[in-house]
């Protein structure tokens, strides 16, 4: 089932077409996605969201390339993906920076086998540091900086490799709701520059109105059988969003209703 219509100018960015995943426990093959389709255009920023277990994380995984398809295919501007590539990089909620090296060098770590001289190296982790606020803490170490502060190098970290598609499994999850409001009106400050497309997971349908220009509603697990997606809501709310909005409420409502009546 495509639940996708809409048609790109220049094709989609990611072509995902009858997608299923499905794990052996004890035994058996639990499915876990089934007959997924959808497409992503470029720097276009969808969301997803979905009750616990509908296989959000694994999907992320998938167009990462770190597990492949029981069946199905996903391309990337056309070709199939089989492994993990430069092109699509992943912010988990989980900062995992390395402990020992400062906020530049953590920032900088994924240029080592970049084939740029040290000195275009070091202008990308600068600009960069620049644009997440982190200039003058770039000598410090991770556990000398705040969990928002993390994340910003996280996210820093993957953007310095000019990626064309950033995938997000639930990256604010973990935070303050003070600090969350500020890292989601980073990523769009740095979205509306740098033009990636995003793919988004969370559990929170607030943040996918914030930030999303359409969100997929992933279906619910009904014993072993899985109905996913059902549903692809587009926002057409112009930015920046006003939380406590008429439109946007009632977004969010509508959103939250389909959660949980899938």
């Amino acid at each position: 089932m495509n639940i996708l219509s809409n048609q790109f100018a220049s094709g989609p960015i990611l072509d995902v077409q009858e997608l299923s995943k499905a794990f052996s426990v004890n035994s058996e093959q639990t499915p876990v996605l089934s007959g997924l389709s959808f497409q992503a255009g470029p720097g276009e920023f969808i969301c997803i969201i979905g009750q616990s277990g509908c296989g959000k994380s694994t999907l992320i995984k998938l167009l990462a390339g770190f597990v492949p398809p029981t069946s199905g295919r996903i391309l990337f501007k056309g070709k199939n993906i089989t492994a993990p590539g430069p092109d699509r990089c992943v912010v988990f909620q989980e900062d995992a920076l390395f402990s020992w090296l400062t906020v530049a060098e953590n920032i900088g770590f994924g240029l080592k086998r970049k084939a740029l001289s040290a000195a275009e190296k070091q202008g990308r982790v600068n600009r960069f540091l620049d644009l997440v606020g982190l200039t003058e803490f770039k000598n410090y170490l991770p556990r000398e900086i705040s969990g928002g502060m993390k994340q910003r190098v996280a996210l820093a970290r993957v953007l310095v490799l000019s990626p064309e598609v950033l995938l997000m499994d639930e990256p604010f999850a973990a935070l303050d709701a003070q600090t969350r409001e500020q890292m989601q009106n980073l990523l769009l400050s740095l979205w509306e520059q740098l033009k990636q497309t995003i793919v988004f997971v969370t559990h929170d349908v607030r943040e996918a109105v914030t930030l999303a220009d359409r969100t997929m509603v992933m279906g619910r697990i009904t014993g072993k059988t899985i109905i996913n997606p059902t549903h692809l809501v587009p926002i057409p709310l112009e930015r920046p969003r006003i939380q406590n909005s008429r439109e946007f409420m009632k977004l969010a409502a509508q959103l939250k209703a389909m959660v949980f009546r899938i």
